[in-house]
């Protein structure tokens, strides 16, 4: 009987973690932007704080392409590639119609009239990081998503999510759908009224007014949706999409993005500093990572003789489609491209009786003939080729093939998707520009420290499940980091 109730005894006692966990994704967020502003970051910023206070993980890899948002925020809070969770793009083919990745037109917007409401996690065909603490804690915690993107918003919360909160310039105003509510909580419509000047006035995506609104919307979550406010651990995931839009617009060598940083440390730091009081120092865990990086812009490389080209796949395809139809007599053999994954029209294929396989050989041959590719994946035979298999399998971990196409393109290093004129950067590629992410942790057992070996953005999730004793999303192939 003692033995019993000391057994009894143990199994009572709680488990031990933080009142709070926030994740903060930074949109096209390179690694090496944590020094290159370095002069920038204040002593009350946010970014300085977590370098100086934290744990940087300086070596964090995404291990898949496409580098993508939608993939992105989704590989972080469910620790695993595309091929298992189904976010193959922000754009995609879904029982053969394309939609981006969080589209459903099953349910409409609350807070809004637009199609931009029209949206839910049921593209994403595994749990989350925030799915696995409600399943924890008997749907006791409560799990918010909140940015400007609605797919920075939806898939980081999850399925079972108690609300996510994106923005619709046309309301103006942050809203959500019937898939989490009917009606958007008082806190929420009294945050929309409150700025409604301010997003009125602003473009909220190209103007630093963005990160602002984005990190006030989370503040007033904490109090709206009382996260970390009692003994259950809660979970907010934010997103910070306006880093990506300025980088679009203006590149990574830009006074523009400049500004946009500089606002993000200041903002950071005052959200910071609202953990601080809220919840309370100590009590929450935090982590900043990125959804990918950034190819500086082609102009910028060429003024400094460093290797770079453009490629546009619409001229590329057109190429295809005559030579295909010289020799096969089928129209349009190219049915779409998404990024550097294209999709064939099987049924003209079928129809033409012709040699599918044969087909793939002649496009792959004469597209890798073209001097900005280096090779073309077959996905449906991606080892039979001969390409480094530090390629391949990325290719491979981003392939679903229910609503991926059947080839991939690599471009040559330094050469990307756009034309010599953009002003912006962009990104998609396996290079380290692209895939080389920030990972800092803070907070609620997190020693100071930094670690150089390589580990993989799939590995953030199962390091935040095992420090709160939970289990990592049901599709999980990361493994926890070491802090040391």
């Amino acid at each position: 009987m003692a033995l019993l109730g000391m057994t009894t005894a143990t199994a009572q006692q709680p488990v031990e973690r933080p009142r709070l966990v926030v994740g903060i994704v930074v949109d096209q967020m390179r690694w090496d932007y944590l020094y290159t502003y370095s002069s920038m970051w204040q002593a009350d910023g946010g970014i300085r704080r977590l370098l100086d206070g934290g744990y940087s993980c300086g070596n964090t890899i995404i291990d898949y392409v496409p580098t993508y948002t939608a993939c992105g925020h989704s590989c972080v809070y469910t620790g695993t590639t595309p091929a298992f969770n189904g976010i193959v793009g922000n754009t995609m083919m879904v029982h053969g119609k394309p939609m981006t990745s969080v589209q459903d037109t099953t349910v409409v917007g609350v807070g809004t009239t637009t199609k931009v409401g029209q949206a839910s996690p049921r593209n994403l065909l595994v749990t989350t990081l925030g799915d696995e603490l409600r399943l924890a804690t008997a749907m006791q915690a409560r799990v918010v998503g909140v940015s400007l993107k609605d797919r920075a918003a939806i898939l980081p919360a999850g399925h079972a999510a108690n609300g996510a909160f994106w923005y619709d310039s046309k309301v103006p105003g942050f809203i959500t759908s019937t898939y989490y509510m009917d009606k958007l909580p008082q806190w929420a419509e009294q945050f929309n009224k409150r700025n409604k000047a301010t997003m009125t006035d602003y473009d909220l995506w190209n103007n630093r007014n963005g990160v602002t609104m984005t990190f006030d919307m989370a503040a007033a979550a904490i109090d709206g949706e009382r996260l970390g406010q009692d003994g259950v651990t809660d979970l907010l995931a934010i997103s910070i999409s306006t880093t990506d839009y300025v980088g679009h617009a203006w590149s990574t060598r830009s006074p523009q993005l400049d500004s946009i940083y500089n606002q993000l440390d200041i903002d950071l730091g005052r959200f910071l500093n609202v953990l601080d009081r809220k919840v309370g120092p100590g009590n929450y865990l935090l982590f900043l990572t990125a959804d990918h990086g950034a190819t500086h812009n082609y102009k910028y490389m060429s003024e400094h003789h460093l290797p770079t080209e453009t490629m546009g796949n619409t001229s590329l395809e057109k190429k295809i489609n005559e030579m295909v139809k010289d020799k096969y007599g089928i129209d349009k053999v190219v049915k779409a491209h998404m990024g550097y994954n294209w999709f064939l029209d099987n049924e003209a294929i079928a129809e033409a009786e012709a040699d599918r396989e044969a087909i793939k050989r002649d496009i792959i041959a004469a597209l890798q003939h073209d001097d900005r590719i280096s090779w073309v994946v077959d996905c449906e035979h991606p080892y039979d080729q001969s390409i480094p298999r530090e390629v391949v399998d990325r290719v491979v971990k981003g392939y679903y093939p229910k609503r991926c196409g059947e080839l991939y393109i690599i471009p040559v290093m330094g050469v990307y998707s756009g034309s010599h004129d953009g002003k912006g950067s962009t990104h998609g590629t396996w290079n380290q520009s692209d895939s080389h992410i920030p990972l800092l942790f803070y907070g609620w057992q997190v020693p100071h420290g930094e670690r150089t070996e390589r580990n993989g953005m799939v590995d953030i999730a199962p390091t935040v499940a095992a420090m709160l004793h939970i289990q990592a999303p049901d599709a999980c192939i990361g493994h926890p980091i070491p802090f040391k």
